[in-house]
């Protein structure tokens, strides 16, 4: 029981640090234009050359942080296995690896948002092993 509140907890976590990061911190340092509808895909997808770079870029650290501050999460809890971590980590992975095939982007930001996740994966899993008593 205590792993499957691990993994929530992480997953919350996760999604929070995300929405801190690129909502939060990336909507609000950077202007868009006025006729932008951020929680409206449709719009995102059709308009992804009206956003900042600066807010783009944000999108790339909030999945970075936020896989990293999950799988940390998970494992600060569990204490015993690494599985919670691992589980949060991939389910993170793939929500960026889904958002970068589906948004059109530019070259440079899938391939950073892909490189930066999977970073966060590693040092995720680094930092979660050292939270893990029988490691």
């Amino acid at each position: 029981m205590k792993n499957v509140l691990a993994t929530i907890i992480g997953l919350f976590i996760a999604g929070l640090t995300v929405h801190l990061f690129e909502a939060v911190i990336g909507h609000n340092l950077f202007t868009f234009p006025a006729e932008a509808q951020l929680s409206d895909m449709e719009w995102i997808k059709n308009n992804m050359d009206k956003i900042p770079t600066g807010s783009k870029i944000f999108v790339v650290i909030a999945h970075f942080a936020g896989i990293i501050a999950g799988m940390f999460a998970a494992a600060k809890i569990s204490k015993q296995s690494i599985i919670p971590s691992y589980i949060v980590g991939g389910l993170m992975l793939i929500a960026t690896f889904v958002t970068i095939f589906m948004l059109p982007k530019e070259l440079w930001f899938s391939i950073s948002d892909g490189i930066f996740a999977i970073a966060g994966f590693l040092i995720g899993k680094i930092i979660a092993q050292k939270q893990i008593t029988n490691f």
